[in-house]
């Protein structure tokens, strides 16, 4: 039983012959065969052929963008010695009359604001009334949220009407 060893003898390794032409000449399967070029390397060349037209193209849109910066801050650079002369004859006299101004116009505002209708006012305390009565249920209030709605949209209407004629 131990005689004999369990696995075959170590032979040539087997090459498959066809019995007849594949159809290729034999320039080329010897060309073929004493080609130094293995699917490894050919992947390698394709791989770096890819990353040089992936670092041209790179380059051609970091060289683009640079232009379109550089044109852009040209451009700011023509337009900013107007602005900056405009800024520099400003002396703290005149800033300090600009804010008053706006101040002033903040003020007129306020009043406008305080100059609502009596109705208006009514409905909006009506909102304001039942949202306090029902800080659990502000879904409640669905009927005061329509008036004040609708009072919006009536003085909405005049002041358009007014603008326009």
């Amino acid at each position: 039983m131990g005689s004999s060893s369990s696995k075959p003898e170590a032979t040539a390794p087997q090459t498959w012959k066809a019995p007849g032409s594949a159809g290729l000449s034999t320039e080329l399967v010897q060309h073929l065969q004493s080609s130094p070029e293995t699917d490894a390397s050919r992947l390698q060349a394709i791989e770096l052929e890819i990353q040089s037209r992936v670092a041209a193209e790179l380059k051609r849109l970091r060289d683009q963008e640079s232009e379109a910066l550089r044109a852009a801050k040209a451009k700011l650079a023509e337009a900013a010695p107007a602005d900056s002369e405009s800024d520099s004859s400003k002396t703290s006299y005149t800033v300090s009359k600009e804010i008053q101004a706006l101040q002033q116009k903040l003020q007129e505002r306020r009043k406008i604001r305080s100059q609502l209708p009596e109705s208006l006012e009514n409905a909006r305390s009506e909102v304001v009334r039942c949202l306090r009565e029902n800080d659990r249920r502000p879904l409640d209030c669905w009927k005061e949220v329509e008036a004040f709605k609708e009072e919006v949209r009536r003085l909405e209407k005049g002041w358009v009407e007014k603008v326009v004629s």
